[in-house]
């Protein structure tokens, strides 16, 4: 399964997530609203972190073919 893949489910599965949450709220509207405005900052500081560790991932992957493909020549 490819990266944008993951990404794109963890996007859509946040999205169904706060659509549940907000019809099965038992607050009131304003306390909701600030629940989902909380939780989707978390969410969101958890994607950036993940989508840094995939970019991290990917430069170490890269330095690593870059250093012996030079070392080859």
């Amino acid at each position: 399964m490819s990266r944008g893949r993951i990404i794109l489910g963890v996007v859509i599965g946040l999205a169904a997530g706060a659509i549940v949450g907000i019809l099965f709220a038992p607050d009131k509207g304003s306390t909701t609203r600030k629940n989902l405005i909380h939780k989707g900052e978390t969410y969101i500081d958890d994607l950036k972190e993940k989508i840094n560790s995939v970019l991290t991932d990917g430069r170490k992957r890269f330095e690593k073919v870059r250093e012996s493909s030079s070392q080859a020549m």
